[in-house]
């Protein structure tokens, strides 16, 4: 899972990839500026710990995300849209989480001169549409073009792709986002290769200050949630050492780092969920899509074991702790082996039985 951290300068998007990812990466850099750090972080699951303390692995493994702090956007994006650098750094996450500054502060001062949530909200939207736009409508002359010399593919194909297309050109046209749209699984197909920004699942961050009431912002589209947090208070406790942080989490109110809540939001959004592979030399956590087959999440493991799969040996993770053990769960029946259509569960066990 890879997601970027985006929004206009002085919104505490680094501020907030600090906490996150417990980094040190200077905060306020300059507007308009392309600069883009990573770093990649365990997925805190407390059943990964569980069962870790269960099979004394000699190794436990966590799921990863990876988090991209991109500088650069400011919502000043031309008619040529979105620059090709910026722009590739962008289409190869698979979701964002927009930083809103709802803070103020004297000393720092918005790009815009005022703080205005809504507007930002509309401004970075209203980009990655123009985006989408420019890249649709090019689509759509290409389309065009081949349909006219025709002798290349099916024509039926074409003008399959041509309503396709000039559906998202109404919409987009509407300042509709595509992740509002249905996409059927054929349809998925035509897109391959595009990394439309506003197709991709978002989560907006209201960065606020202490005390300060969330803003009510009026949005309803597909694919998106709302968080608000404290960002630099996040930070802070983040770049402290466990045992104290655990005190200030409990001086402040917060429930859980924004670490833990962030990523269980963006597994949320992307429709992911979690299955582990256990045993002596390690227990892992993996990271699959849901609806995922079992041979799908035994390709998540290793290609090998999609291309030979034969069973997939299923514990659900409720039923080892509740009995206490395999040999447990066997005797009660809870042990099964499922075939190539089984559909994985968040928290299923699996052992992946396959020939090559």
């Amino acid at each position: 899972m890879r997601l970027g951290i985006i929004g206009l300068p002085q919104s505490g998007k680094t501020t907030l990839f600090n906490a996150l990812t417990r980094g040190t990466q200077p905060t306020g850099i300059s507007a308009g500026r392309i600069e883009v750090h990573t770093a990649v972080v365990d997925v805190p699951d407390p059943r990964v710990d569980r069962l870790s303390a269960m099979f004394k692995p000699k190794k436990t493994i966590y799921a990863k995300v990876t988090y991209s702090d991109i500088a650069g956007l400011d919502g000043s994006a031309d008619k040529g849209g979105i620059s090709g650098t910026l722009l590739n750094q962008l289409t190869q996450m698979d979701g964002f989480i927009h930083v809103v500054r709802c803070f103020e502060d004297d000393n720092v001062i918005h790009p815009m001169m005022s703080v205005d949530p809504v507007r930002d909200v509309q401004v970075m939207d209203g980009e990655f549409i123009l985006n989408d736009l420019i890249a649709v409508e090019r689509k759509l002359e290409r389309l065009a073009e081949e349909r006219k010399k025709g002798g290349g593919r099916d024509r039926a194909v074409v003008d399959h792709e041509i309503a396709l297309f000039q559906r998202f050109q109404e919409a987009l046209g509407a300042e509709i986002p595509l992740r509002d749209l249905d996409i059927t699984p054929e349809e998925e197909k035509a897109l391959s290769g595009f990394g439309f920004l506003s197709r991709k699942p978002l989560l907006i961050v209201l960065n606020i200050s202490e005390g300060q009431t969330p803003p009510q912002i009026p949005y309803d589209h597909k694919h998106s949630t709302f968080v608000a947090l404290q960002a630099r208070l996040e930070m802070e406790i983040a770049q402290l050492p466990p045992d104290e942080a655990e005190i200030f989490l409990a001086e402040y109110g917060i429930e859980e780092p924004s670490l833990h809540r962030m990523i269980r939001l963006s597994y949320d959004l992307l429709g992911l969920q979690s299955f582990f592979t256990v045993g002596p030399d390690e227990v892992r956590a993996w990271t699959v899509r849901r609806g995922a087959t079992a041979p799908e999440a035994a390709g998540e493991i290793h290609t090998d074991l999609q291309k030979g799969f034969i069973r997939a040996e299923v514990v659900s993770y409720d039923d080892l702790v509740t009995f206490g053990g395999m040999n447990e769960v066997k005797a009660h029946g809870k042990f099964h082996l499922e075939g190539k259509e089984y559909i994985v569960k968040d928290g299923d066990i699996l052992n992946i039985r396959f020939n090559i």
